[in-house]
C-alpha cells in the first residue's frame, strides 16, 4: 500500500508540473534496476540552449520548445546516454512517461581502469621526455577507445602532451606552473569520488576554460551532485598495484540544507609488473556543502592522496636479451627484503571551498579558493670516490668488452665478456650489501654511497570565478579569472647514510679552485641524514589569467567566439652560491615576465536533426614554462637567452552523425607549435678538445616547431537491443618541421657552448603511436550481464633521438685517428628508430545483481593483452656517444654499450573489481 501512495504522489506531481498551458515536453526519469527515481539528470534539446534538471521525484518540464522534430538527451553520470525523438506540437505540453536509465558499464570501467603516465614510469634524469598522457574517457567512441583500448600502449590523442590540457577541479586548475601538466597522482585512488566530469575535446568550447589543443577536464565535487548511497569495492590485477579497497557514501541535499560526500581507497603491491616495482597508496576525500538558500551554496572539498611508487629502469636491448623485459636495475636484496633505490613518494593535500551563487534564473557566479601544500620526492644513490653502483653500468656488461679500442684500434676481448657476463648473472641486481660494507671501511671519511632524494616542497595559493548567463534565448556568455601563486622549494634531500657517518658535500667535476662547492657561503660541509645538500633554490611564480566566450544558437548554425590573456610571472631564488656560478647563484634572479593572448573560433552546420558538420580553429600563445626558463636551475639564477612565448595554431574539421542506434564521427586536424624548449641533463663523452672532453651537460633546444596532423575516425552501431559494434581509426603524422638551436653547458667549465642547429626537421616525434585502429563488438544482456572484446593494431612509434647527435659536434669533434668521417655510415647512426607494429587483444565483462530492490552487487573483469604481445612503448636515444667516432667504435660489437633504452608494455594483464551498492 506505501508503495502504491507513493507511485501515485510521484504520477500527481507530474501530472501538475505539466497541466499548465505553453509548448512542451515532459517525463520521468527511474533507474532502470531499482525503478527509483533519479534527481539531477541532465535533460537537454539538440540545436538549442534549452535544458532542465530532474527534480527530486524524477520529473523535468519543457515549456516553450520549438514546434517540431527534434532530439532529446538525457545524461547522468553513472548511467548510459538516453537519445530519443520527439515531436512537439502546438500548443500542448506532451508527457513521454516513465524513461528507464540503465546503468553505464563504460562508466564501471573508467573506475576500474589501472593505468599510469609516462612521467611516472619516466626517469627525468635520463634525458627521455614524456609525452603521453592519461587519457580520460567521454561519450565519445574514439575517445572511449583512446582510454581503454590504446591507453596501455601509451597512445595520446591527436599526439598532444598534456601539459597543452586545461585539467580543474571545481574550476581550480590542477596544471602545474613547473612543467604544465597536472598531477594525477594528486587524487590517485579517488575514482568514486572524482566521476562527475565534463571533458571537451580539443579546442571545443568549455564553460570553465578557454580550453587548448589538448582539451578541458572539469571534475566537480559538489557534495549535492553525488547520487545518494554507499558503495564498496575491492579491485585485484596484476599491473603497477596488485589490490585496491575503496569505499564511499554520499547523502544527496538533505531537507536540513546539508549534503556530504566521504571516500577513502587504499593501493598496494608487494610488487607491481615490473620487477622490484614496490606499491603503496592512500587516499581520503571529504566534500560537505550547505545551502544557505535558493541562491547561494557554499562547498568545502579537500582530499589528500598519499603515494609511494617503486620506479623500474629503462633498458637496452643487450639488457633485455639478458635478463628480460621486466627486469628493473634498480632494486636489490637488503636482509632477504626487495629495497629499490628509485622510489616516487607524493604528499600534497588540496582543500577547496567554493560558492555557488543563482544571480537570477539566467546567470550563475562559481567562485573557489584553494590552498595545496606538500611535497615529491624522488629518490637515488648519490656516489663519491666511486664508481656507479648500478649493476647495469657500462663497465659491468659484455658490451663493454666487445667494444674495446686500444691506442684507437679495434681489440675486443671476447674472454673479458664471457666473464663479466657469467659475474652479471649471477648478481643482477643493486647490491646494498657491498654499499653498506664500502661505507663501513671508510667510516672516517664519510659515506662513499648514500640515497638522497630531489625533493620539491609546495605551496600553491588559487583562485577561480566563472560567470555563465544565458543574455537571450540564443546567446550564451561564459566568462572566468583566475589567479594562481605557487612558491616551489627545491633542494636534495638526505634521506639514509647506508651505514656511514656523513656525506662530504662537494661535487668532484670541478675542475678549478672552489668549483667543488655546492654552497661558498658553508664550504666543506658535513651532511646527515635529514640535511638538504648538493642544490637548493625557490621557485616563485604566479600566474593571472581572463577568458571570455560567446555561444551562438540558431537553427541551422550554432558558432563561438572566444578570447583569452594571461600573465606568467617566474623568479629563482637561490639559497646557495654555487662553487661554478659564485656571482649568478644566491640570492634573488631577476623577475620573467610574460603575456599571452588566445583567440578561437567555432561553427556547427546541423545538416538536418541528425547530421552536423563541425569546424573549429585556434590561435594561442603560451608562456614558458618555469623549468624552461632557467636552464641550469639547479646551478644558477641565468636564464635562457632570447626566450619568447610559444605560438600555437589549430584547425580541425567533423562530420558527425547522431541517431539513436548508430554514431559517428570523422574528423581532420592539423596542429603546429612553434618555438618551444627543451631542456635535459646528462653524462657526455669526447664533446669538447682538451682536458673537458668530457663532462655532465645541461642541454638546451629553443626555437623547435613541431606538426601534428591527421584524422581521427569513430563509429558505434546498435546491431541489435543487445548487440554494439565500434570501428575506431586513428592516422597521424607528428614531425618536427624546423632546425632549432642547442646550447651545452659542461658543468666542469660552467661556460655554455653554442652547437648550432640541430638537422632534426622532418624527424617524427616519438614516443607515442602515431596510427592505431580498433575493432570491437559488445553484448548487453538484459538480464544486467555484458561481455565485449576488441582487437587493436597500433604502429608508428619513433624512439626519441637525442640532439647532440644531429649537431656539427657529431663530426667536427670525432676523432679521426680511429676512423674517417663517412656520410653514409653516419646516416645509418642517426636514423631513427621505428618500433615495430603490434595487436592488442582485449575481453571485459561484467555482471550485476539486485537484492530486495535497494542492493546492488556487480563484478567487472576484464583481460589486456591476451596474446601476451611484447612491445615497446617508448624509448630514448643516450647521448654518451655524442661523435661518430665514439658511435662508431660502441657499434663494432654485437651489442652496444650505450645503445638505445627503452621502456616495455604490459604482458598479459587482468583486472578483477567486485562492488556492492545500497
Amino acid at each position: 500500500m506505501k508503495k502504491f501512495y507513493t507511485s501515485a504522489l510521484f504520477v500527481l506531481n507530474f501530472a501538475l508540473a505539466i497541466a499548465q498551458t505553453g509548448t512542451g515536453i515532459g517525463a520521468k526519469v527511474v533507474d532502470s534496476k531499482t525503478f527509483k527515481p533519479l534527481q539531477n539528470v541532465v535533460a537537454s534539446i539538440q540545436n538549442t540552449n534549452l535544458t532542465e534538471l530532474t527534480d527530486a521525484t524524477g520529473n523535468f518540464v519543457f515549456k516553450n520548445v520549438p514546434v517540431g522534430k527534434g532530439l532529446l538527451q538525457l545524461r547522468l553520470n553513472g548511467y548510459k546516454d538516453q537519445l530519443m525523438e520527439i515531436n512537439i506540437e502546438q500548443g500542448k505540453i506532451q508527457s513521454i512517461g516513465t524513461i528507464q536509465f540503465v546503468e553505464d558499464i563504460t562508466e564501471e570501467q573508467q573506475i576500474s581502469l589501472v593505468t599510469i603516465t609516462d612521467n611516472d614510469l619516466g626517469d627525468e634524469s635520463s634525458g627521455s621526455e614524456s609525452t603521453a598522457a592519461l587519457l580520460q574517457a567521454s561519450r565519445d567512441a574514439f575517445l572511449q577507445a583512446a582510454a581503454f583500448n590504446f591507453g596501455q600502449a601509451r597512445f595520446s590523442v591527436r599526439g598532444i602532451d598534456n601539459e597543452y590540457s586545461n585539467v580543474m577541479i571545481n574550476g581550480i586548475s590542477m596544471n602545474r606552473l613547473s612543467d604544465g601538466r597536472p598531477q594525477y597522482s594528486n587524487w590517485g585512488g579517488l575514482n568514486d569520488a572524482t566521476r562527475n566530469q565534463e571533458f571537451t575535446d580539443g579546442s571545443k568550447p568549455s564553460d570553465y576554460v578557454f580550453s587548448g589543443i589538448a582539451g578541458s577536464q572539469e571534475i566537480n565535487t559538489r557534495a549535492s551532485v553525488y547520487r545518494p548511497g554507499t558503495r564498496l569495492s575491492f579491485l585485484n590485477n596484476n599491473t603497477n598495484y596488485s589490490f585496491r579497497a575503496m569505499g564511499t557514501t554520499a547523502s544527496g541535499m538533505m531537507n536540513n540544507g546539508w549534503a556530504y560526500v566521504f571516500s577513502a581507497g587504499r593501493r598496494w603491491a608487494q610488487e607491481g609488473y615490473f620487477e622490484g616495482s614496490t606499491y603503496s597508496a592512500n587516499s581520503i576525500f571529504a566534500s560537505v556543502e550547505k545551502r544557505i538558500n535558493s541562491n547561494h551554496s557554499l562547498n568545502f572539498t579537500t582530499m589528500y592522496a598519499q603515494n609511494r611508487r617503486g620506479k623500474n629502469s629503462p633498458n637496452t636491448e643487450e639488457i633485455n636479451n639478458l635478463v628480460g623485459v621486466k627486469y628493473n636495475s634498480y632494486w636489490g636484496y637488503q636482509d632477504g627484503e626487495k629495497r629499490n633505490s628509485r622510489v616516487k613518494e607524493v604528499n600534497e593535500p588540496i582543500s577547496i571551498l567554493s560558492h555557488y551563487w543563482k544571480v537570477s534564473p539566467t546567470t550563475n557566479i562559481n567562485t573557489s579558493v584553494s590552498y595545496q601544500l606538500g611535497s615529491i620526492g624522488n629518490s637515488r644513490i648519490d656516489f663519491q670516490s666511486s664508481d656507479n653502483p648500478d649493476p647495469t653500468y657500462y663497465r659491468n656488461l659484455p658490451s663493454y668488452y666487445t667494444t674495446l679500442f686500444i691506442n684507437n684500434v679495434y681489440a675486443p676481448n671476447n674472454d673479458g665478456a664471457e666473464s663479466i657476463k657469467t659475474t652479471f648473472l649471477s648478481q643482477p641486481q643493486l647490491d646494498w650489501k657491498s654499499l653498506y660494507k664500502t661505507n663501513s671501511d671508510n667510516i672516517a671519511n664519510g659515506s662513499r654511497f648514500v640515497l638522497y632524494e630531489d625533493r620539491t616542497d609546495e605551496k600553491t595559493f588559487s583562485f577561480n570565478s566563472i560567470i555563465s548567463s544565458l543574455l537571450a534565448n540564443n546567446i550564451t556568455l561564459n566568462g572566468g579569472f583566475s589567479y594562481i601563486d605557487n612558491k616551489s622549494s627545491n633542494f636534495k634531500n638526505l634521506l639514509d647514510l647506508l651505514g656511514g657517518s656523513y656525506f662530504n658535500d662537494k661535487n668532484l667535476f670541478g675542475q678549478q679552485i672552489g668549483q667543488n662547492q655546492n654552497d661558498l657561503n658553508n664550504p666543506d660541509r658535513k651532511v646527515i641524514v635529514g640535511d638538504k645538500y648538493g642544490y637548493n633554490y625557490d621557485i616563485n611564480s604566479s600566474k593571472l589569467e581572463a577568458f571570455t566566450q560567446f555561444k551562438f544558437t540558431y537553427k541551422k548554425v550554432d558558432f563561438y567566439l572566444a578570447q583569452s590573456f594571461s600573465k606568467s610571472t617566474y623568479q629563482r631564488d637561490g639559497k646557495y652560491r654555487n662553487g661554478y656560478y659564485p656571482n649568478n647563484s644566491f640570492g634573488e634572479s631577476d623577475a620573467k615576465e610574460f603575456d599571452n593572448f588566445g583567440f578561437k573560433t567555432g561553427l556547427t552546420y546541423k545538416i538536418s536533426g541528425r547530421q552536423y558538420l563541425d569546424f573549429n580553429a585556434l590561435y594561442q600563445s603560451k608562456a614558458p614554462n618555469s623549468k624552461d626558463v632557467f636552464p641550469n636551475v639547479r646551478l644558477n639564477n641565468l636564464t635562457t637567452p632570447n626566450l619568447t612565448n610559444e605560438t600555437i595554431t589549430s584547425f580541425d574539421a567533423s562530420y558527425i552523425i547522431r541517431a539513436p542506434s548508430f554514431k559517428a564521427r570523422i574528423t581532420g586536424y592539423v596542429n603546429e607549435i612553434k618555438n618551444s624548449t627543451d631542456i635535459a641533463f646528462y653524462f657526455s663523452d669526447n664533446i669538447n678538445t682538451g682536458v673537458n672532453a668530457s663532462g655532465f651537460l645541461s642541454e638546451l633546444v629553443t626555437g623547435q616547431n613541431k606538426r601534428n596532423r591527421g584524422i581521427e575516425f569513430g563509429a558505434e552501431y546498435q546491431i541489435t537491443s543487445t548487440l554494439k559494434a565500434t570501428a575506431i581509426a586513428a592516422y597521424g603524422e607528428y614531425i618536427y618541421t624546423n632546425n632549432p638551436k642547442l646550447t651545452t653547458t659542461n658543468d666542469a667549465t660552467g661556460i655554455p657552448f653554442e652547437r648550432g642547429e640541430i638537422n632534426q626537421s622532418g624527424y617524427k616525434v616519438g614516443g607515442l603511436p602515431q596510427q592505431a585502429y580498433s575493432f570491437g563488438l559488445e553484448y548487453r544482456d538484459p538480464k544486467f550481464w555484458w561481455i565485449g572484446s576488441n582487437i587493436n593494431y597500433l604502429s608508428n612509434n619513433y624512439i626519441d633521438f637525442a640532439p647532440l647527435l644531429r649537431t656539427s659536434t657529431f663530426k667536427n669533434f670525432s676523432n679521426s685517428a680511429v676512423v674517417q668521417y663517412d656520410q653514409t655510415l653516419a646516416d645509418k647512426y642517426l636514423e631513427q628508430e621505428k618500433f615495430n607494429p603490434f595487436y592488442l587483444l582485449n575481453v571485459v565483462g561484467g555482471k550485476s545483481w539486485r537484492i530486495a530492490r535497494k542492493y546492488n552487487i556487480g563484478l567487472f573483469a576484464n583481460i589486456n593483452n591476451v596474446l601476451d604481445a611484447k612491445y615497446k612503448t617508448g624509448g630514448f636515444e643516450q647521448a654518451r656517444n655524442a661523435t661518430f667516432s665514439e658511435l662508431y667504435k660502441d657499434n663494432q660489437g654485437p651489442a652496444k654499450s650505450f645503445g638505445n633504452k627503452y621502456f616495455y608494455g604490459y604482458g598479459r594483464t587482468y583486472t578483477v573489481n567486485v562492488y556492492f551498492t545500497f
